[in-house]
């Protein structure tokens, strides 16, 4: 017993409850942030400076300092959790972003500007109290059993509630209800995109897939636009194996289309693209590239990548309506997704960063159009993204017109605390009756608490993590890889 008792302590000295949360909150601030950034790169003005031919600024490298505070006179000081709470102040630290000029092609002009103060999630590395022990904490004003893992806007103690979804670029194959009919979805996410795909075999035998403003092409014609021109490659793509005989009336049905460019032009026709055929053909490739299985790739030379990916999908299908597999339980939880605050605060510095450079590149517009060359300093409004990320904090109301995301710490009584920070919910509406994922799961079992939900609507769709639950980062696909070549994996060579 002695000996439990030791594993035990010791394991609650080294590890909080609210762990994961905390490291996805560390990887927003090491990792997320950046990736956003490299996202928007280059910006290029719509309109630049008389004599010049090339203007682009580009953003670079982003860092968080550690939380500070402004007082009246413009003083700038470290500030600690116990300081905001008193005076009602948001622990916030600064953001740099250095931004370069370049003119036709010559870096012209670098700064460090700050461009945002973000609320810091308390004990995360960005924290003052991380790593303190707990005779530092309690000098500190701080109790030393307080998790962390929640923020201080305008003196209000903040918690983000992880939210619950679909696990994205997973393929999965569904019957419907009314009609019998068997559907194969599947959500690409990549960066700020995130596209549904529907594959599905209509009553002519014919396999058709929609994306985005691509509405039901048959799925052999976008085989093809993707380079799989021969019958040949496309049945040894979907199996080696075996033959789908449900394949060959596909087959049989496009055979006149021989080229990549001949897919194409029948997709362009499907989407009422009237150009000339170049434009036409030129478009289609451009959707294709850019919305099409976005996670897999977004240059021409994924094309062959996402061929394969959508026979292997075809593949699944069909051994789903042929009764071979079972359909895929969207409610089990190998399916799901859980977004973090890390996740939350990507998906809100995202869109807010796309409205300061639009901001940015409104404002160098109407600079030039004065006749100046402005400074990049000039164009950058540090308070616009500061004052809509502590208005999501503050209000709760979150990107993608989500509610009731941030919410008030609930301090009734310790447990309480702990189950409010780890609370989960689906973004499920509660008037609807979504009644099999209201239902307990088997695989919920170590992962959510079966007894604590609330009563009413919302039973079933507000749950809570088990105490002792951890949940596993995102990794480096790259990474992954090397991993599996060392483990014997071949790469399928176009």
């Amino acid at each position: 017993m002695k000996q439990t008792e030791i594993l035990l302590k010791k394991f609650f000295e080294e590890n909080s409850l609210v762990t994961s949360d905390i490291e996805s909150f560390d990887h927003f601030c090491e990792k997320g942030m950046q990736k956003i950034i490299d996202e928007n790169k280059e910006l290029i003005p719509p309109i630049v400076p008389p004599n010049v031919e090339d203007f682009k600024i580009r953003l670079d490298k982003i860092w968080i300092e550690k939380p500070e505070v402004t007082e009246a006179d413009g003083s700038k000081r470290e500030i600690f959790p116990v300081e905001a709470r008193l005076r009602k102040l948001t622990y916030a630290a600064p953001v740099y972003l250095s931004i370069s000029a370049h003119i036709n092609g010559v870096q012209r002009e670098s700064i460090t500007a700050q461009i945002a103060n973000i609320p810091i999630m308390l004990k995360s590395k960005q924290c003052f109290l991380h790593g303190l022990t707990g005779e530092e904490l309690i000098s500190r004003g701080e109790d030393p059993a307080d998790p962390g893992g929640y923020f201080i806007v305008n003196g209000t103690e903040k918690v983000l509630i992880s939210v619950e979804d679909l696990m994205p670029n997973n393929f999965m194959v569904e019957q419907e209800s009314v009609t019998g009919n068997y559907v194969g979805k599947i959500y690409s996410e990549a960066g700020p995109l995130r596209i549904p795909h529907n594959m599905v075999k209509k009553k002519d035998g014919i396999f058709y897939v929609t994306f985005t403003r691509v509405q039901d092409v048959p799925l052999v014609v976008v085989l093809k636009a993707l380079g799989l021109t021969k019958d040949e490659d496309i049945v040894k793509g979907i199996s080696i194996e075996r033959q789908f005989d449900e394949i060959l009336v596909n087959l049989y049905e496009f055979i006149n289309i021989k080229t990549d460019e001949d897919a194409l032009d029948f997709i362009s026709k499907k989407m009422n693209i009237t150009q000339t055929k170049e434009i036409r053909l030129e478009r289609v490739q451009e959707v294709i590239d850019k919305y099409l299985l976005p996670h897999i790739g977004g240059k021409k030379e994924d094309r062959l990548a996402k061929a394969q990916n959508l026979c292997k999908m075809l593949k699944h299908y069909l051994r789903v309506a042929n009764g071979e597999i079972a359909v895929s339980d969207k409610d089990h939880y190998k399916n799901k997704k859980l977004k973090l605050s890390g996740d939350l605060l990507s998906d809100l510095f995202r869109v807010n960063l796309r409205v300061l450079v639009g901001d940015m590149l409104y404002n160098f517009q109407r600079i030039v159009k004065r006749g100046k060359v402005p400074s990049i300093r000039v164009i950058i409004r540090e308070k616009l993204l500061t004052s809509r990320i502590y208005s999501s904090m503050a209000t709760g109301n979150w990107v993608g017109g989500r509610k009731g995301i941030a919410q008030r710490l609930s301090r009734i009584n310790y447990l309480d605390m702990l189950s409010h920070l780890q609370r989960v919910v689906s973004p499920l509406s509660t008037t609807q009756e979504n009644f099999r994922a209201r239902e307990l799961h088997s695989t919920h079992l170590g992962r959510l608490c079966p007894a604590e939900t609330p009563e009413g609507t919302n039973i079933g769709l507000r749950k809570n993590l088990s105490l002792l639950a951890r949940l596993s980062k995102e990794d480096d696909n790259d990474e992954l890889m090397i991993k599996l070549k060392e483990l014997g994996l071949n790469e399928v060579k176009a």
